[in-house]
């Protein structure tokens, strides 16, 4: 094989390995101090941010927020059914 397909072929496995290296959030709502766990969120243009409470399955709008990344042990912990 040339260098250039083996290049190619390592470089679609790193972005293959990095895609399942998912993110974990613990979403705080400072109003009320709950916390929120959640894969993603998704900040609106008004300041808001939206994301499905992985504890519940509810999707959830806050207009204020503080956002924390969290370890996958932190998220299991917190989301065990």
């Amino acid at each position: 094989m040339k260098i250039e397909t083996l290049m190619r072929i390592a470089m679609i496995a790193m972005v293959a390995i990095l895609a399942g290296c998912g993110s974990y959030y613990k979403v705080t709502d400072p109003a009320s101090k709950r916390m929120y766990y959640t894969e993603d969120v998704y900040q609106e243009r008004s300041g808001a941010v939206k994301f499905k409470d992985a504890k519940t399955g509810a999707q959830v709008t806050l207009p204020a927020s503080e956002v924390v990344e969290v370890s996958s042990d932190e998220f299991k912990k917190a989301t065990a059914k």
